[in-house]
Order: C-alpha cells, then structure tokens, then sequence
C-alpha cells in the first residue's frame, strides 16, 4: 500500500509528535513525584544500577554467573516492589514512570522491520480522508447516507427498469467493491452517466471506505492528472521538483472522475494509456466516472486505449432525473 509521500510525511510526523508529548508527560510526572517522594528518586537509580549489575553478572568471569544472576535480580524485584508501594500510596500504578510505547508492536517508530506497523497505517488513513476531504466532501458521503428516493420508480423508456431499480444494483456494486476492497471479483468500474446522478457521491462513499480500510487512495480529475504528467515532461529541468504521477500510477485505487472533460489530444491519449495499461499491468484498482458512455469513450480514444477499457472494467450506468435540480426544488 504506497501512501502519498505528503501522507506518509505528515502520518510520520504525528506519530513523532504523539511519542514527544508522551515522553514529556512522563517526564513532568517523574519529576512531581520525585518532589512529593524523594525516596523515589533514590529508587529508580538504584534499580537502574541493578540492572546494570544485571548485565555485568550475566558476563563474569568466575564464580557461579546464575548465582550472581539470581542474587542481582532478587534485588531488583525488591526495590521494584518497594517503588510500587511508594507509588500506590500516591495513587499511581506501578508503571506510571516507565516509558512505555503507545503501540507495543513496533515500539511508536511506526514501522516492524521493512514492513509498516499498523498504528502509521491508521494514521496514514486519517491524513489520507483529510487530504481526500480537500477534493471530495467526506463530511456527509458515506453509503449510510446514500438516498435512493431521489430515484424514481417509474420505468425509463428503452431502459427496461426504472432508475431506482438500476441504481439499487449500483449501489450494491459499489458498497461490495469498497468493503471488500482487493478481494471483490470486479476489479475496475466505469461510472457512465449524465451529470447529477451520484457518480462522485459514490465515488466518494468508495474512497472513504477504501481508505478507512487501510489502502492507499489518491482521487483527481482527468484535467489534473494529464496536467501532472505534462508537467512531468519538464521535471529533468527543475532541480528538486516532484514527479507528481508516481502516485497515480502506484496508489492501490485510483478514482478518476470526469473522463472526457479534457481537451482530447495526442498527449493525453499518450497519458491515458500510459496510466490505464501501467495500473492494469501493476494489478492496481481504478474507478473511471465520466459523463461518455463506454461506445462514446471508445470511438474518441485511441483503440489500445478503448480495449482495455472495454475488456477490464465494469460498468455501472446512471441514469435518471439530475439530483441537484430535485433538491433544489424540494428547498
């Protein structure tokens, strides 16, 4: 799951954050105990020269060494109770002292060897929903909150169904992509539709579950995205500048919204290929909305292009009475 550089960077940095406010809690309540009990003061160096003597037992040369072990450790057991009780008498657990970390398995440096541990990967969510929350309104779009009576019931001529019916399995497909997010049969959704009929409140829905769910989501519009790999093009010219589509190309979901939009050029048929074939080749997961129908989406892209849209991804149509002008008019 490769985070965003700008995500992993300020998870990270919470993470060093919430290990220093720690420490340094612990260091205030240290020294106002130290000051109601001096005798614990004199405790804990007493118990760091026992362990101390701990090491030093276990590497003698002569003697009996378990002996020597079990006489340090006896000690130390016993100044530990004695700090214990002192403790308790001011009503603070044993362990109020010790530096402990807030997250046993990696020790709060975030990681468990090469691999990262999960208290950065729930602070990588979080930064993650925030920096989606800039583009998409999280605050409201969750699949709890979906309406379907914005829907009608009434069969649409040449549709065969009514919208509420269509959208019902739509939704149902979505809930079940995001959920089950890697290990759902559908790998890639093309959202087909006119404008106004919940693509991007789905969208949304499935970037905040997805996400939630521990894996990386990066969301943009065609127009940015082919700008960010123009700009790629100028990158060997402008020392310290980042190459801004390696997140496209390498998040485990991508949400493309309004495929279409973009002036259709020889560049960004070049893009769009390059970004299609690199994530299917990659096995990475790709929602597609756009206001084209599939037929339309393959006549004005190039045919390498249209095939992989064609053969690789699903496609939900949307269709129905534009959602916006009926909450307006319910106003």
């Amino acid at each position: 799951m490769p985070y965003d550089a700008n995500v992993l960077h300020r998870a990270s940095r919470r993470l060093e954050e919430d290990r220093r406010r720690r420490r340094e809690r612990t260091q205030r309540l240290r020294a106002e105990a130290y000051e109601r009990q001096p005798k614990l003061e004199q405790l804990e160096r007493r118990i760091q020269g026992t362990m101390a003597g701990l090491v030093a037992a276990t590497l003698r040369q002569g003697g009996d060494p378990v002996q020597a072990v079990r006489a340090v450790r006896e000690e130390n057991q016993d100044l530990q109770r004695e700090r214990a009780v002192l403790l308790g008498a001011m009503g603070l657990p044993e362990d109020a002292l010790d530096d402990k970390p807030a997250c046993p398995l990696c020790g709060d440096t975030g990681w468990r060897g090469a691999q990262m541990c999960r208290c950065l990967q729930a602070l990588c969510a979080q930064e993650q929903i925030q920096e989606l929350s800039k583009l998409l309104d999280l605050g409201e779009q969750s699949f709890d909150c979906f309406r379907m009576d914005y829907y009608s019931q009434t069969p649409c001529p040449g549709r065969g169904t009514s919208p509420r019916s269509n959208m019902e399995l739509v939704y149902d497909v979505c809930l079940n992509y995001a959920t089950k997010f890697g290990r759902f049969a559908i790998k890639n959704l093309f959202l087909s539709g006119a404008p106004g009929l919940g693509k991007t409140f789905l969208s949304a829905c499935i970037a905040r579950t997805v996400s939630e769910n521990g894996f990386s989501v990066v969301y943009d519009t065609a127009g940015n995205i082919f700008a960010q790999f123009e700009a790629r093009k100028f990158l060997r010219d402008s020392a310290g500048a980042r190459d801004e589509t390696r997140r496209y190309l390498s998040c485990d979901l991508l949400i493309l919204d309004d495929l279409g939009s973009e002036l259709t050029t020889q560049f960004t048929q070049s893009a769009l290929y390059e970004l299609i074939n690199t994530r299917l080749v990659g096995e990475k997961h790709t929602v597609i909305s756009s206001n084209l129908s599939m037929e339309e989406a393959s006549c004005r892209y190039a045919p390498q292009i249209a095939s992989r849209l064609e053969g690789e991804y699903h496609v939900l149509h949307f269709f129905g009475d534009d959602i916006r002008l009926l909450r307006k008019n319910r106003l």
